[in-house]
């Protein structure tokens, strides 16, 4: 019955991507022609802020595609470089990284470990990062004055301003957001029950409904905002509890069914503020982006996808109750163990248990950026037409 239920979810998932692919041809709208994108966001899509303010990460992370470390909780690109390379723009520069950087096509935010809601914890021992959405969105407030000022400034020499935003460029950019599941997370790390963390996520997205606000009011127009990833399905956790769970704690997929639906209470709310922001930012373009489905239908389907099962995490040791994080060492049981990547990443969902592999990252992307998963369901290239 499980397995029946299984092949249903992913024929009807299926069947909504297929129906709705192709929407620039049935919209008829012309591309946008983005000059830059602006990213906020946590480790999902961190491109070297949080390596670049405090310790650089180490190896084998990187290496599928830069073949080195690059400031990405992955072995290669992330969601939003996929969405930077979909639009024709380079990779984007995080905002803390100011060796050889170039910012004319826009800057990251993005912090690993970030949250919506500042936290009473200590960052350093919790992996919180210190530059919450409202710091981020302050960063770029500086970022857009700073840069424009010295734009304008007659002596800055062409090669100087080449590395530099257009100041008229920043209304027609496109703001993007993947953060939240950090705020879920601090709850469970403060054994918090189901509800009470269920009646913290009405302040959560309101921080967030009020950032894109903020960003709105610097001149921000065009919005693509990532709902929150299922939180229960991340394989670090789907491994710990694979064997001999308690009854009904499972979905049908191995995932943790309670911390799953808190993060759908997050997106069902986080769709509401977005849907209430049309309403107060009428000259504004927001597209609310379903990338838990996305992520879901992934892990529910993996072997039928080509990769192996969700469970299994690239690089990382998580047994016994001992967590060694990827590219680390520890000394178990009197010997040494190094937390190693996998023969092929790309065969693999999890890179380390928490983020995704570039394989998985990928694939995730093409399913999104053809707005087939979005509400509007219009193509990211279309994005800015969102109002329409």
């Amino acid at each position: 019955m499980v397995f029946v239920r299984g092949i249903i979810v992913w024929i009807l998932f299926s069947w909504v991507m297929m129906s709705v692919r192709g929407q620039e041809g049935l919209y008829g709208l012309s591309p946008c022609n983005f000059p830059a994108i602006y990213n906020f966001g946590d480790s999902n899509s961190d491109t070297g802020g949080m390596a670049a303010a405090f310790y650089p990460m180490a190896s084998p992370s990187g290496n599928t595609f830069f073949h080195k470390p690059s400031g990405r909780g992955s072995d290669g690109r992330l969601i939003i470089d996929f969405i930077a390379k979909h639009l024709g723009l380079p990779y984007l520069s995080g905002y803390l990284d100011s060796v050889g950087t170039n910012f004319r096509h826009g800057a990251n935010f993005a912090t690993g470990g970030a949250t919506i809601r500042h936290q009473n914890e200590s960052w350093f021992l919790n992996g919180v990062s210190p530059f919450p959405l409202d710091i981020q969105t302050e960063h770029f407030n500086q970022f857009k004055s700073r840069t424009t000022d010295l734009y304008n400034q007659a002596d800055v020499n062409e090669c100087e301003k080449s590395r530099l935003p257009r100041p008229d460029e920043f209304s027609k950019a496109l703001y993007t957001f993947d953060i939240g599941m950090n705020d879920i997370a601090a709850g469970y790390r403060a054994q918090m029950s189901y509800e009470e963390i269920r009646t913290t996520i009405p302040d959560i997205v309101s921080q967030l409904g009020s950032a894109i606000q903020y960003l709105h009011g610097l001149g921000a127009r065009t919005f693509w905002i990532h709902n929150t990833a299922p939180y229960g399905c991340l394989a670090v956790t789907m491994h710990r509890v694979s064997t001999n769970p308690q009854p009904g704690y499972l979905d049908q997929i191995g995932c943790v069914k309670e911390q799953n639906e808190i993060s759908m209470e997050f997106n069902r709310q986080l769709k509401e503020k977005v849907v209430e922001l049309r309403g107060k930012l009428p000259n504004a373009s927001l597209a609310y982006v379903d990338v838990y489905a996305a992520k879901y239908g992934l892990i529910g389907n993996a072997k039928q996808e080509g990769f192996a099962d969700p469970k299994t995490i690239c690089c990382g040791y998580h047994e016994n109750g001992i967590d060694i994080w990827c590219g680390n060492k520890a000394n178990v049981n009197g010997s040494e163990i190094y937390a190693g990547s996998c023969k092929d990443p790309s065969s693999v969902i999890s890179w380390d248990g928490v983020h995704y592999s570039e394989a998985a990252n990928h694939w995730i992307a093409n399913h999104i950026i053809n707005g087939s998963l979005s509400d509007p369901p219009i193509p990211l290239t279309n994005a800015c037409q969102c109002h329409i």
